[in-house]
């Protein structure tokens, strides 16, 4: 009976470490890596209800963190969403939410690559997460001011994955935006009228 018993306590530890295995496993992402796979700098266009940003992506920084952000752009996964989050001189923060506040489903978890050396200036682009270092999914923002406090040190910081190359005026009209302590959701900073991600796409090679 305890031989069994070992056994089975066995097999769940062995399938609880191949699923965490896999939830940080570059190639669980592999949707992403053929997407443009020789381009190190593939770009995206984000229309906005503000207007237009176009994102230049590091590849070669950021393999894992880029091609995730790439295949929920590939899959539509971003249209419709919102910047729920705005401080101004600090973050634009969205990829979430839909504009009814709904979570979005997202893929496992990735690696931290915030030791790429990309730093967290003004107009950069970098995941959210959470207190664990390695929790980033669907979220990101963009950097409204140098934030130094989000790069690594003794800590891990926030992985930055590329930078902001058209638009950066809408991302300064964004700031300007009125937000407000939302009750009813009990978050702080949120939009008063909806800032909205209306579709994301990845631009052709040479544009």
């Amino acid at each position: 009976m305890q031989t069994i018993t070992r056994r089975f306590l066995l097999l769940i530890l062995t399938l609880f470490t191949i699923s965490n295995a896999q939830a940080h496993d570059p190639l669980v992402i592999e949707e992403g890596a053929r997407i443009q796979p020789k381009n190190l700098f593939p770009k995206v266009k984000m229309e906005t209800n503000f207007g237009n940003i176009v994102i230049e992506l590091n590849r070669s920084k950021a393999p894992i963190t880029v091609n995730n952000f790439l295949r929920y752009v590939a899959k539509d996964s971003y249209n419709g969403t919102i910047f729920h989050r705005i401080i101004p001189g600090f973050v634009v923060q969205g990829g979430g939410y839909d504009v009814n506040f709904r979570e979005i489903p997202s893929y496992p978890p990735i690696i931290n690559e915030s030791g790429n050396g990309l730093k967290n200036t003004t107009y950069s682009i970098a995941m959210a997460r959470k207190e664990d270092p390695h929790t980033a999914n669907r979220q990101f923002y963009f950097n409204l001011n140098d934030t130094t406090n989000l790069d690594p040190g003794k800590n891990w910081g926030y992985t930055v994955f590329g930078e902001a190359v058209e638009g950066t005026e809408i991302l300064d009209k964004m700031a300007e935006t009125e937000t407000h302590y939302d009750i009813k959701l009990g978050w702080k900073d949120v939009p008063v009228e909806p800032v909205i991600l209306l579709k994301a796409t990845v631009l052709p090679e040479g544009q």
